[in-house]
């Protein structure tokens, strides 16, 4: 089954950027995503499946944090959930770019329900993403 098959419904996200050449180098290059259509002020990218769209805005809006787990997790934020061992390569693909996170990779909730990888970086234009990955997926949305 290919992601185009999946009974989840993909997502359409789109995020301002302040560059768009940036943000080709970032999402091309660095994170690796296959690029779509595009305009003067747009560029289109597969995010595993998921409509991702970089508009071109160079007015941004303050940053906001909210304390997690002695954090300043930045809100908004959006990502991907990977497998542990997706997760593991994707981490160092991004050190190995010289990606500076706002969270380095660490494990929450370690031995416990909903046990999770996670990390924080931003774009060029200061989006923040998370990636994670769930020691188990059946706890995904564990309470």
């Amino acid at each position: 089954m290919t992601v185009l098959d999946s009974p989840i419904p993909r997502f359409h996200l789109a995020v301002p950027v302040d560059d768009l050449a940036a943000a080709r180098r970032f999402y091309g290059d660095v994170l690796g995503l296959e690029q779509g259509r595009s305009a003067a002020t747009w560029v289109d990218w597969n995010l595993h499946g998921h409509q991702f769209v970089t508009h071109l805005a160079p007015e941004r809006a303050q940053r906001i944090h909210n304390p997690v787990d002695g954090h300043d997790v930045p809100v908004p934020h959006f990502g991907l959930v990977l497998t542990v061992e997706a997760f593991q390569e994707f981490a160092e693909r991004l050190r190995a770019a010289g990606t500076e996170f706002v969270i380095e990779p660490y494990v929450r909730f370690a031995g416990q329900k909903g046990e999770q990888w996670t990390m924080f970086l931003l774009d060029p234009a200061g989006n923040a993403l998370e990636f994670k990955a769930f020691a188990d997926d059946s706890q995904v949305f564990a309470a």
